[in-house]
């Protein structure tokens, strides 16, 4: 706990300094260069990332730190399998996923969509809409050892009528989920 506390304070000491540095650039800047106007879509700068709502509260934006993922995090996308494929990381993404009830995906400060939960093939669940699944079997062949975003789980409930209206509803989200990752270079087709 108090090794947390100081984690924290070298952190929150860290960006103070990286602020005032800023600060003092940004007043000695010569006077003889042109101000380029810079629009706010230019000043902050969009990140990907997922933070996971357990029971309690969520995390939010201001706890970025702690996301569960990030687009840093994320290899590429393949729109055609829906397998969203990680970098190695230091703790395991299921380990990671696994306390909270909901994944909510943001861009920047803008919430994306909500995935229901993170799955595996052993779950029971059944959920209608968005899920972050461990595993694909695909003509017997069980497959651990990647991610899935699937609109419903388990798949064989793609067709019914609740599936496709959540599917319609997350449509205009989804599409800038894919065409920021297409943006980053990290969509496969």
């Amino acid at each position: 706990m108090m090794i947390k506390k100081f984690q924290k304070s070298v952190w929150m000491m860290a960006m103070t300094i990286m602020g005032m540095t800023m600060s003092f650039m940004a007043c000695s800047s010569s006077d003889n260069e042109e101000d380029d106007p810079v629009t706010p879509e230019e000043k902050v700068e969009e990140i990907l990332y997922a933070v996971g709502v357990s029971q309690e509260k969520s995390r939010g934006i201001s706890d970025i730190e702690d996301a569960v993922f990030t687009e840093d995090d994320i290899l590429w996308f393949d729109v055609n399998t829906r397998e969203l494929k990680f970098r190695g990381m230091e703790e395991p993404l299921y380990n990671r996923l696994e306390p909270f009830r909901e994944i909510r995906i943001y861009l920047g400060q803008n919430a994306l969509f909500t995935v229901s939960s993170f799955v595996a093939l052993w779950d029971s669940r059944v959920f209608n809409n968005l899920v972050l699944c461990y595993g694909r079997i695909d003509d017997e062949v069980v497959d651990n050892g990647c991610y899935y975003l699937y609109d419903c789980y388990p798949l064989q409930l793609q067709d019914s009528e609740k599936v496709k209206d959540n599917r319609e509803k997350n449509k205009e989200q989804w599409n800038v989920f894919i065409n920021y990752l297409e943006s980053k270079g990290k969509l496969k087709r």
